[in-house]
């Protein structure tokens, strides 16, 4: 049997939603994984009209632009909902909207039906604005409430499809043991619910993969004795890029520095995942005043920067927070360092390089002066670029 990838768990939602330890039984060690990765779609965007709109702002700048360049990036859009009164009621919001074009409106040619494109966030209350009896309309503000004109009403012209069916999950070679090998001796249909970990090589979990119902099994074409397992998955597939970094952490965590440096953006992404996993939570944190040297060079995006940040501080495969405000978090305390601290940033430049973007949307990763400033605030770290 080849050396096993997987170990397959029971798993009880309501233990593990209550915090308890100790209620999951090895069902199997399976030597690998069949359509377990997935990388999520690109984000499909609904297309609406802003009819009967009188323009000002950036949104009126964007409209000269669109029909220059056939779009235009407007960021996030708040349609705020008006009674008869032309009170505000209510807001309504898109992100990462892009304006495609206009035309002029059909009841009013002073004013224009635009179209756009745009991401509704999870915290909208509804699907679609309610405009109240005798509403005007909208007022349209920007990202920060700035004025970007009014319109009189919303329609939407292109829904996001649903999603599309994915095949399960095949664990392959598994070994089963304990309730699973009497529930297949017994020939039970229902296997009941499983956890997939990944596990180093020396057996021990590196990170969950995959929650679901086991569903079917069949013999193994990997050894006598042997089966592969079927599991119809209810949590998300971890990303292809997962693949690598659990390569990367096959040995157990690392002991060499940078070796997230082998990843591209997703992969060190996902690494910043597999790093907070594997934290080990207890130590002592180093005293205020401490001195920590970043490694700059592989510092090319965001992410690279937060896992250099990690090793800097707690090691190899260390973890440090994986964004501006899990870095927040961290500063806090029980994370390995105390501030004050100070960080010697060395070969600062290639960062300022390769961080240095301009901003499109109101979601972007920061640059780079922007993540010094964010550094330096309250006195917390003290940057040295070298």
């Amino acid at each position: 049997m080849g050396a096993p990838k997987y170990v397959l768990l029971s798993y009880d939602g309501e233990a593990e939603f209550e915090g308890e330890e100790g209620y999951e039984e090895t069902w199997a060690l399976c030597q690998d994984a069949e359509d377990l990765f997935a990388d999520p779609p690109p984000p499909l965007q609904d297309v609406y009209e802003l009819l009967g709109c009188a323009p000002q702002g950036r949104l009126s700048e964007a409209l000269t632009r669109a029909r220059a360049e056939g779009s235009a990036p407007l960021g996030t859009l708040t349609l705020q909902i008006l009674d008869k009164t032309g009170a505000a009621v209510g807001e309504w919001h898109l992100e990462e909207a892009r304006l495609l074009g206009d035309r002029p409106c059909a009841h009013d040619l002073t004013l224009r039906d635009v179209t756009i494109e745009g991401t509704q966030p999870d915290h909208n209350l509804y699907d679609h604005p309610q405009r109240p009896p005798l509403s005007p309309g909208y007022r349209l503000l920007g990202a920060h409430g700035e004025p970007q004109g009014t319109c009189r009403d919303l329609a939407c012209i292109r829904e996001v499809p649903d999603e599309t069916m994915e095949p399960p999950l095949r664990l392959l070679g598994c070994s089963p043991q304990g309730a699973l090998r009497t529930a297949l001796d017994a020939g039970e249909e229902d296997l009941g619910h499983a956890k997939v970990l990944r596990i180093d090589t020396s057996g021990r979990p590196l990170q969950s993969a995959a929650e679901g119902e086991l569903r079917a099994w069949i013999p193994s074409a990997r050894g006598p004795g042997l089966v592969d397992l079927t599991l119809d998955l209810w949590s998300e597939r971890p990303p292809f890029a997962a693949d690598k970094v659990w390569q990367l952490w096959s040995q157990g965590r690392p002991t060499e520095p940078n070796r997230w440096a082998r990843c591209d953006n997703e992969g060190r992404q996902f690494w910043l995942r597999t790093a907070l996993d594997n934290h080990v939570h207890g130590g002592q944190d180093r005293p205020p005043g401490t001195t920590y040297h970043l490694d700059g060079r592989h510092i090319t995006d965001l992410p690279g920067f937060f896992c250099a940040l990690g090793e800097a501080v707690n090691g190899p495969g260390g973890y440090f927070g994986w964004g501006l405000d899990a870095l927040d978090d961290c500063l806090m305390g029980r994370w390995g360092a105390t501030p004050p601290l100070s960080l010697v940033w060395h070969d600062s430049e290639v960062a300022r390089r390769c961080l240095g973007v301009t901003s499109q949307t109101l979601h972007r990763p920061a640059a780079f002066e922007e993540l010094l400033a964010f550094l330096a605030e309250g006195d917390r770290i003290d940057v040295h670029l070298a």
